[in-house]
C-alpha cells in the first residue's frame, strides 16, 4: 500500500461513527423541530449515544468494588524450596524453571463503592489471573493472611455489618462491633485491621495471600495441603497510621491507584516473589488449632515459607473499564495440579464468586478478552446474553457424546486426587476453634508504634458502641492478652466519662462526629445566585 492510501485510511479510521458504522455528521445537536425544539423521536444517533450510556456501568461488585491493575508475568523457579516441585504437584506452571506465565491482578479495598478513600481502614483484595498453558488459574486472596470468618455461612451476615447502615447509608462502627462482639473468632483479623496493617501505604507495597487453603496434587494422584503467599521484593512493605492516612485523603483519594499506575509508566516494575506453606493432608492433632481455619496462621517455624516463583507487573491496562472493572475472579478456577481443600469457607467462596460473576457481567462474561483463557476454548454452552462467538468447530453438534460429530471428552494424564470422606452430615463448629491466642501473638508481635495506633483506633471506634457491646469487646481483648484488654479499657473507660458516645463513622476514623460539626461550624456563607 503506498503512502497516499495508508494516509487516505488513517484519515477514514479517525471518523467518528455510531455501533452500526455509520458516519456521525454532527456530534453536537439534536435533531429538533426549529432550533429551538421540540426534539423528535428519530434522532437515532441521539438514541443510541445515549441509551448505551445509561448502560455504561456493570452493576457494582457487592465488595471489591473499589480496585486498580496491572498485566505482568510469574516466572516459575522449577522448585519449592530446594526440592524439585513436581514431588507435591503437576501444575505445569510451576514445572520448570524460567517457564513465564501471563497474569492480571487487581487490587482493591473491599468494603466501599468504586470511587472511595483508598485510605479507609479496609482489607485489600489481592487477585492474581494466571493464563496458565491449561487454561486459567484464580489466587484469589487479601493483603491479610487471614479473615474474619471460617464458615461462609455468615459471609453475608459479616458484609452486611461492615457496610452502609440501611437506614443512615453511613458505616457505623457500632454495627461492625455489635456483629463482631458476637464472633470471637474475628479477634485476630480485628488486631490486623485496626493496626496500620489495616491501611497497606499502597497497593505495591503489601504482602499478599491466598488466606485459605487449598491442595497441591502430583503425577500420583498424592496431594498436600497449601496456603500462597505473595512477599514483595524490592519495593518493600509499608502501613499507615490513621493520622496519616486522614492526612493523605484530604489531598488524594486516589493515592494508591496512582501510585501503581505511574510506577509502572516510569518502568518500576513492582516485583513479588510467591512462596508456599506445605503441610500433610491430615487432621494435625498436634495443632492448637484446625489447618483449615482461615482466621488461623500456619506458624513459619514449623511450616516455612518456601519460594516457588516470582511476580512482575509491567504493562498498564489500556482502558480501565475493560479490564480492571470486567475482570472477573473465582476461587474455583483451578487447573490440573491444583485443588480445593475442606475449608469451610472456600467452600462458599468458590461457588459465590463465579456465580456473582455471571449476575454482574453476564452469561459470558468468560469471553470478554481480560477474562478468556489464552488457549483453545471448546464448549457446548449455547446463548445467553452478549455471546458473540460459538466455541466449537462442529456447530451442528452441540452436546456431548455423539456418534456424528461433536466434542470428545480430554484423556486424563494423570489420576485424580481422591480424598476419603466419612462421617455424619452436621451443622457444628470445628472442634479447635482456639479463638484468642494467635490475636494475643500477633498483639505482641507489633512494635510499639504499631500497638500505640492500634489501641488509640480501637478506643475511638468503641466508645460509639454500646456499653454491652463495650464490655464483651474489652473482655475478648483481655483474654487475647491482658496488657491488651487492661489498655483498652483503660481508654474506654476515660472516653465514656467524657459521654463522648455518639454515632459511629468510617471504621478506625478519628472522632468522626467532629468532622460533622466541624463542615457546619468552618464552612463560610454564601449569598444565593
Amino acid at each position: 500500500m503506498d503512502e497516499k492510501s495508508k494516509s487516505i485510511n488513517q484519515a477514514e479510521d479517525n471518523i467518528l461513527t455510531n455501533r452500526q458504522g455509520h458516519p456521525i455528521t454532527d456530534n453536537q445537536n439534536l435533531r429538533t423541530v426549529g432550533n429551538r425544539g421540540p426534539t423528535v423521536l428519530e434522532n437515532y444517533d441521539f438514541l443510541e449515544k445515549i441509551t448505551h450510556f445509561d448502560r455504561e456501568k456493570t452493576p457494582e461488585r457487592v465488595v471489591h468494588s473499589r480496585g486498580a491493575g496491572a498485566h505482568g508475568y510469574f516466572e516459575a523457579y522449577g522448585t519449592v524450596g530446594d526440592e524439585s516441585i513436581s514431588t507435591y504437584t503437576r501444575a505445569k506452571l510451576f514445572s520448570e524453571r524460567g517457564k513465564k506465565t501471563p497474569v492480571f491482578v487487581r487490587f482493591s479495598t473491599v468494603n466501599h463503592g468504586t470511587h472511595s478513600p483508598e485510605t479507609l481502614r479496609d482489607p485489600r483484595g489481592f487477585a492474581v489471573k494466571f493464563y496458565t498453558e491449561d487454561g486459567n488459574w484464580d489466587l484469589v486472596g487479601n493483603n491479610l493472611k487471614v479473615f474474619f470468618i471460617r464458615d461462609a455461612m455468615k459471609f453475608p451476615d459479616l458484609v452486611h455489618a461492615f457496610k452502609p447502615d440501611p437506614v443512615t447509608n453511613i458505616q457505623d462502627v457500632e454495627r461492625i462491633f455489635d456483629f463482631i462482639s458476637n464472633t470471637p473468632e474475628a479477634m485476630h483479623m480485628i488486631t490486623f485491621l485496626f493496626s496500620p496493617w489495616g491501611i497497606p501505604g499502597n497497593y505495591r507495597q503489601m504482602q499478599g495471600s491466598g488466606v485459605n487453603t487449598y491442595k497441591w496434587v502430583n503425577h500420583e494422584g498424592k496431594a498436600v495441603l497449601v496456603k500462597y503467599h505473595w512477599q514483595p521484593l524490592a519495593q518493600g512493605i509499608k502501613n499507615l497510621t490513621q493520622k496519616q492516612a486522614e492526612e493523605i485523603q484530604g489531598k488524594n483519594f486516589n493515592h494508591a491507584t496512582q501510585d501503581l499506575y505511574e510506577a509502572i509508566e516510569r518502568g518500576e516494575y513492582p516485583e513479588w516473589e510467591m512462596c508456599v506453606q506445605i503441610m500433610s493432608d491430615d487432621d494435625h492433632p498436634e495443632l492448637d488449632f484446625d489447618p483449615l481455619d482461615p482466621t488461623k496462621i500456619w506458624p513459619e517455624d514449623q511450616f516455612p515459607f518456601l519460594p516457588v516463583g516470582k511476580m512482575v507487573l509491567n504493562k498498564n491496562p489500556d482502558n480501565y473499564f475493560a479490564e480492571v472493572e470486567q475482570v472477573a475472579f473465582g476461587t474455583g478456577v483451578l487447573v490440573d495440579g491444583l485443588d480445593f481443600s475442606d475449608d469451610k469457607l472456600l467452600q462458599g467462596r468458590t461457588f459465590s464468586y463465579s456465580d456473582t460473576q455471571r449476575y454482574r457481567v453476564g452469561a459470558n462474561y468468560l469471553q470478554l478478552p481480560v477474562n478468556a483463557p489464552k488457549k483453545h476454548v471448546a464448549t457446548n454452552q449455547e446463548g445467553g446474553q452478549m455471546l458473540y462467538r460459538v466455541d466449537r468447530t462442529q456447530r451442528h453438534i452441540n452436546y456431548e457424546p455423539s456418534t456424528i460429530g461433536g466434542l470428545q471428552e480430554a484423556k486424563q494424564a494423570a489420576p485424580d486426587h481422591q480424598p476419603e470422606v466419612e462421617g455424619k452430615v452436621v451443622r457444628q463448629k470445628i472442634d479447635r476453634t482456639n479463638d484468642f491466642k494467635q490475636a494475643g501473638e500477633r498483639y505482641r508481635l507489633l512494635e510499639d508504634w504499631e500497638r500505640e495506633d492500634l489501641i488509640a483506633n480501637l478506643t475511638d471506634a468503641l466508645l460509639s458502641c454500646d456499653p454491652r457491646i463495650q464490655e464483651k469487646m474489652l473482655g475478648y481483648f483481655s483474654q487475647c492478652d491482658e496488657e491488651y484488654g487492661q489498655r483498652l479499657k483503660t481508654g474506654v473507660t476515660q472516653g465514656n466519662g467524657g459521654n463522648q458516645k455518639e454515632m459511629g463513622g468510617p471504621m478506625g476514623a478519628t472522632n468522626p462526629g467532629a468532622a460533622v460539626k466541624e463542615a457546619e461550624q468552618k464552612s463560610r456563607p454564601s449569598k444565593p445566585y
